[in-house]
């Protein structure tokens, strides 16, 4: 179903949006029949119920729906896409009753309760469609919902459906919807064009690795976005045991945000540069894979010894922050899936995130809680840069003692940004369990706030 509001003028049934505040005063104002029904189904505004009115004739006439206390709402995102998802088969409007200053939280959630995962089994997401509420910018929303749909569809998709070719065919897909440049260097081209860390994590793999990169827009500020696209991630020769190996569909998490993103952004027509960087590899064990104890020489010249091929999205990244520092952009954001040590620390719902600049940071966090996307800063710190530094080589991959590792490996990735203006997000890109909008499987994170914030980082 596609993720966009009903056209306005439609027949529409009220939905009426209650909390438990205002939920009786509401129902006193109604006729006594209505009133009676209400009381009668137990209805008090808690958070989640639905109640459907009855017409005379039986139909439905209209719905309430429980938003429940100001502490219940604090507590979670996107309530009203539940009601999307119980309410029958129809076009819904908001009645005028509700005065939240939420609606584009309440209208993005009801778009996203529509997306359902269906390349292998028949599901469809809710079918009860809304009218955009007055106030909304209606087309900026389906958007929105139509680049976080493309996000969980890459996450998704398993590993023999989405290795770097696909993942190639993919951002070659969208780079020519949108006008934009692409080149992809595979294999032997890595080596050639001096990208050693990337063919190295995924030489081993039947599919070559490759950097894929597209450029869009010819105006204003640049913007590099790397996303770590390993598209299954065994362990390499430090294989991981089979209970960590299950989800590695999703460790190219980072860089179906990337694509979201950049969807987004010229979708909306932003005035900038936008540069796409992704280095798509397989991590697999074979007579070629690359071992613990190997030194690696990067694009930049840093040597890394590899004391755990497990921690092989910093190598990718390395090289493709390397090269996207050559370009000077005004900002460089990597986005991956890279640590446990980030979800240890924040669990699945945060985006954890890096930076040194306290105006992208103060960005970032308002665009966060205005738009339902939450991040949380953790820090670039100085005084364990000595930890990834090991006693054979300029760095370290894997630190031994366990302490701080996403940390570490944002203090890795720094080595490698150039000195441009830098943030880093270790994100999980999963939903565990089902939430509202949100079932459980690939998702978006930290994106949505991105996009919200670069008119004021970048000045646009």
């Amino acid at each position: 179903m596609p993720l966009t509001f009903a056209p306005a003028g439609s027949d529409a049934l009220p939905l009426t949006l209650l909390s438990t505040e205002t939920a009786e005063a509401w129902i006193e104002a109604q006729d006594a029949r209505s009133a009676a029904w209400a009381r009668g189904s137990g209805f008090t505004g808690a958070l989640g119920q639905l109640l459907v009115l009855p017409g005379v004739d039986g139909a439905p006439a209209g719905a309430l729906f429980g938003l429940g206390s100001a502490a219940d709402r604090r507590r979670g995102r996107f309530f009203v896409a539940t009601a999307a998802a119980k309410l029958p088969e129809a076009i819904w409007q908001l009645d005028d009753t509700y005065a939240g200053d939420d609606l584009d939280q309440v209208a993005l959630g009801w778009l996203f309760a529509g997306y359902a995962f269906d390349r292998y089994k028949s599901k469809t997401g809710a079918k009860a469609r809304l009218i955009a509420p007055p106030g909304v910018e209606a087309e900026r929303l389906e958007t929105i919902a139509g680049s976080e749909a493309l996000i969980r569809d890459l996450i998704n998709t398993p590993a023999a459906d989405m290795g770097p070719a696909a993942l190639e065919a993919a951002a070659t897909a969208l780079a020519d919807a949108h006008g934009a440049t692409i080149k992809v260097l595979r294999g032997a081209e890595l080596i050639d064009q001096n990208f050693p860390m990337i063919h190295a994590v995924g030489r081993a793999a039947e599919e070559a690795p490759r950097l894929i990169e597209f450029t869009w827009g010819s105006d204003g500020p640049a913007l590099t976005l790397v996303g770590k696209g390993v598209c299954f991630d065994t362990g390499g020769l430090d294989i991981k045991p089979a209970a960590s190996m299950g989800l590695m569909k999703k460790d190219m998490g980072g860089a179906a945000n990337v694509l979201g993103l950049a969807r987004a952004i010229m979708e909306l027509g932003l005035n900038l540069r936008l540069r796409v960087l992704i280095p798509a590899v397989e991590n697999a064990i074979s007579a070629n894979a690359f071992r613990p104890g190997d030194v690696l020489t990067a694009r930049n010249g840093l040597t890394v010894e590899v004391n755990n091929t497990d921690a092989e999205g910093r190598l990718v990244l390395a090289d493709a922050l390397a090269y996207g520092a050559e370009g000077s952009p005004d900002l460089m954001i990597s986005m991956a899936t890279l640590t446990g040590a980030a979800r240890v620390a924040v669990g699945p719902d945060l985006a954890p995130f890096y930076s040194d600049d306290e105006g992208f940071v103060a960005a970032l966090n308002g665009a966060a809680l205005r738009v339902a996307d939450p991040v949380w800063q953790l820090p670039f710190w100085d005084p364990y840069e000595k930890m990834i530094e090991p006693a054979i080589a300029d760095l370290d991959n894997a630190p031994k003692g366990g302490f701080a590792g996403s940390i570490t490996a944002a203090l890795f990735l720094r080595r490698f940004a150039g000195g441009t203006n830098y943030a880093h997000f270790d994100i999980y890109g999963w939903q565990p369990s089902a939430a509202p909008g949100r079932p459980v499987g690939g998702v978006g994170q930290g994106w949505r706030a991105i996009l919200a914030a670069l008119p004021e980082v970048l000045e646009i």
